[in-house]
């Protein structure tokens, strides 16, 4: 796979070979990635087999001809690095290039992670020849996000978005950039398993399920289908006992592959062990044969002691006559009956590791099979509720001690949603403060420019004496900063600037004498309030980043505390929490369903998390249809 980069000054080209884990399959960004960009270059169009029509599908020499040779071009536009007053068009031109049997290899993963199917024969798992394929729901969400995102006109697949069910929210489970492999702690076991069973049992409808599609996979989005079983007691003399809320291990490693970000049975099966070691759900019957095999998977990690349910190992067998149950610890975390509590479910601090697998043991027939090495850390989970919780609740008692950190929390979410965003950027502006928040985005993106040349550095081999291209560009790089820098100082920071903040008197003397000393180290004259770019180098950058998130500190508090409950009473923010489904009403009110976090790539600082996607194709899909049905109702 190469890319090319072409902007108005230059032109340039690099390839690299797609990132792989240690079994074998690319990275998950990069297959979404990819996926998206074949479907885009297709035309889903009828075709037929085995005297059967499925429209809006594609054959298995359509995917491999254009996987032979695939490009996806994207145009930015911004600001001259060198001139900031001219705008600049930067193209992005990715290509990529395989083989056929590569190319029906990728096709193959991308069954593994249930983006498409064999529409012909929909419990097969094999990419074959001379096959024909449709997107799942789960599918369609990926390429709706992906669309939207970049910004491609795809009317010629609106066809498939209209006549097809999409995944209404999508949960994604975060992974180590290292090895792809899911960052598994408490709260994301929490998360993942209350969207597993949904807010309360679903139980299969007494009366059979209508062939509609749509209606099918809507029961399907309440949680994984539940049921009783009758099974012989263990105990002589007790008679048939009945098992409630009991699920088969087969229906459970679909729903997660449907409804989550695991890629493949492989991932599904190890979370299905996590909820085993978690006390979650138990084993209930598996009546196979001595000579069947069987696929057990078994996940290891650390115990956090006390009375908790959590053990030091879980499995999870995947054969077809397996069946298992949600327990009574599963039930309280579930928060199906929130009359009882439980010390370890949610409602309360959590005491869980941050391990991520510990061991995967594959075994069939017997206990055999590689293991997966991974590390397993304790760590102290704080409350998860849902972001809605959090939004829902009384904006006035976050004044009161204690509650500060709960109005950040809020604040942090706003500002990290996109549409929230902007909206909360009009309620400033029209209330005169709209500095803060400018202020607080300009630090953010400077901080962020400056890591990334502080980890260019250390790549940097300076030769004795000379200055190489490598050393230039880092030089011109720093200068940039220290201009942006001294730009965020003139603008928001300087007496009588034009967006002169309302900073504490503290913050503000810690500004000028640090100022103040820098100048006159340099020129012996004290500070008049100006600054220039002669009176800094490099590393005098990072005392002043200290000093500018001291700022930016104060300045969220600021508008936490005093913006933020008014802005969320305004009918427009209201309206916006409504469209992304996160209103009063909407059947799942969760999007981010644990805290926000450091992202991950920091090595043992990494922390997971788990969070929901929304698709806005799939609610406009399913109001349009319960209009339809209360017409046919009414008439």
């Amino acid at each position: 796979m190469s890319t090319e980069q072409a902007d108005q000054q230059s032109q340039s080209c690099s390839s690299h070979m797609m990132k792989t884990t240690k079994r074998g399959r690319p990275f998950l960004k990069d297959t979404l990635d990819l996926f998206a960009t074949l479907i885009v270059s297709l035309q889903l169009t009828p075709h037929k087999q085995y005297f059967r029509t499925f429209p809006n599908s594609f054959t298995t020499d359509e995917a491999a001809h254009n996987l032979a040779s695939l490009k996806f071009s994207q145009s930015n536009r911004g600001p001259d690095p060198r001139d900031k007053s001219r705008i600049v068009t930067t193209t992005t031109t990715t290509t990529f290039s395989m083989t056929r049997d590569m190319a029906k290899a990728m096709c193959q993963h991308f069954m593994d992670a249930r983006l498409i199917e064999n529409a012909a024969d929909q419990g097969s798992n094999l990419f074959k020849d001379r096959g024909t394929y449709v997107l799942t729901p789960k599918g369609l969400h990926v390429l709706e996000r992906f669309i939207s995102k970049n910004g491609i006109n795809a009317d010629h697949l609106q066809q498939a978005f209209a006549s097809q069910p999409i995944c209404v929210r999508l949960l994604h489970l975060e992974r180590r950039a290292a090895d792809d492999e899911i960052i598994v702690t408490q709260s994301v076991i929490t998360a993942l398993f209350r969207r597993f069973v949904g807010r309360q049992a679903n139980y299969l409808p007494s009366q059979s399920i209508p062939s509609d599609a749509f209606q099918e996979y809507q029961e399907r989005t309440k949680g994984i289908q539940l049921s009783n079983i009758q099974d012989k007691a263990t105990i002589p003399g007790k008679g048939v006992v009945t098992h409630k809320y009991c699920f088969s291990a087969v229906s459970a490693l679909e729903w997660l592959c449907d409804f989550t970000s695991v890629v493949g049975r492989e991932e599904a099966a190890e979370m299905a062990a996590q909820f085993v070691r978690f006390g979650l759900i138990a084993l209930v019957s598996d009546k196979r044969k001595n000579n069947d095999s069987a696929i057990i998977f078994t996940v290891r990690g650390s115990t956090p002691g006390g009375n908790s349910p959590v053990s030091p190992h879980g499995e999870f067998r995947c054969t077809a006559k397996a069946i298992y149950k949600i327990t009574e610890e599963g039930k309280r975390v579930a928060q199906w009956d929130e009359s009882t509590p439980s010390p370890f479910s949610s409602t309360t601090n959590l005491h869980g590791d941050r391990a991520s697998l510990d061991s995967a043991a594959v075994e069939t027939g017997s206990k055999c099979g590689p293991d997966a090495a991974v590390s397993a850390a304790d760590a102290k989970i704080h409350r998860r509720i849902s972001m809605a919780e959090k939004l829902h609740a009384s904006y006035e008692a976050g004044e009161k001690k204690g509650n500060v950190k709960s109005n950040m929390d809020r604040l942090n979410y706003i500002l990290e949603e996109p549409a929230y965003r902007g909206l909360f950027r009009d309620f400033l502006k029209a209330n005169f403060c709209e500095e803060n928040l400018a202020f607080w985005l300009d630090v953010e993106d400077f901080k962020r420019k400056f890591s990334t040349t502080s980890s260019a550095q250390a790549t940097a081999s300076p030769r004795l004496g000379k200055s190489t291209p490598g050393q230039a560009a880092m030089e011109r790089h720093h200068e940039c900063l220290i201009q942006t820098a001294l730009q965020i100082y003139h603008k928001y920071l300087a007496p009588s600037s034009q967006h002169e903040l309302n900073i504490d008197h503290g913050l503000r003397l810690d500004l000028a004498s640090y100022l103040g000393e820098v100048i006159t180290n340099l020129n012996g004259k004290s500070f008049d309030g100006q600054v220039n770019p002669n009176h800094f180098n490099a590393t005098q950058l990072q005392m002043l980043i200290k000093l500018y998130s001291r700022i930016q500190t104060h300045v969220l508090r600021l508008m936490a505390t005093d913006s933020l409950p008014k802005f969320v009473k305004t009918p427009r923010f209201v309206e916006a929490r409504q469209h992304l489904g996160e209103g009063v009403g909407a059947n799942e009110d969760v999007l981010f369903l644990t805290s926000p976090h450091a992202p991950p790539g920091l090595g043992e600082e990494e922390a997971g998390g788990a969070y929901m996607t929304v698709s806005a194709k799939a609610s406009e899909q399913r109001e349009h249809r319960s209009q339809i049905s209360e017409s046919h109702t009414s008439s």
